[in-house]
């Protein structure tokens, strides 16, 4: 298994970005692509690799923790790779592992592809077992990313982040309720992204 690899970002899309290392570029699915940026400065992504009698597919994480939720999420039953990478993508890790601890169905059931039965299944499992990934499931043990370059073409970060709600499962009518409130900021793709993730976790409209 690749416990990371390092390289240039060379392309970034809804489902994944390609990794280029020393001229072999690596396909890696992750939580949120947009958080990533095209550049010839090199960087480490922490990988996963998923494999399967009709898949093999690499996972790539900013960090070792995030990697470590998603593997954990993989023991759940009833949540596959595309599921786990949607809860992921809101980016508040402590806030899923608070959910788990305090058996917030109703916060878990807000992700894509996560039913109340599944919901239950989570906390069964992962309950107690997730002190490695956050401590005491404390909020404050993450800050938030800082706030990336904005973009002069709002529209197409817009689209962008989108595009990367429906690959993660959304609904047309659910990404629609929050488009409103979307529309009142200049924000860049993956802050779109993350504001969108939050409205739609909180059940804003």
């Amino acid at each position: 298994m690749f416990e990371y690899i390092t390289g240039c970002v060379e392309f970034v899309g809804p489902e994944y970005i390609v990794l280029d290392h020393d001229g072999i570029g690596y396909q890696l699915l992750t939580p949120n692509p947009y958080i990533f940026r095209r550049s010839e400065q090199r960087i480490r992504v922490y990988t996963y690799q998923y494999v399967r009698e009709d898949i093999i597919a690499l996972y790539g994480f900013q960090t070792r923790q995030e990697r470590a939720l998603f593997m954990k999420l993989l023991g759940v039953s009833g949540i596959g790779p595309k599921g786990a990478l949607a809860i992921l993508a809101a980016g508040q890790t402590a806030q899923v592992v608070q959910a788990v601890e305090h058996e917030d169905e109703k916060f878990l059931v807000k992700f894509p592809g996560v039913g109340k039965k599944t919901a239950r299944q989570m906390i069964l499992d992962l309950k107690g077992k997730l002190a490695d990934i956050v401590p005491d499931a404390m909020p404050d043990l993450f800050s938030d990313p800082s706030e990336l370059e904005k973009s002069s073409s709002v529209s197409t970060e817009l689209e962008e982040a989108l595009e990367a709600l429906k690959v993660l499962g959304y609904a047309e009518r659910e990404i629609s309720r929050v488009v409103p409130e979307l529309l009142k900021d200049s924000l860049s793709t993956d802050q779109y992204i993350k504001k969108a993730l939050q409205l739609l976790l909180n059940g804003k409209r």
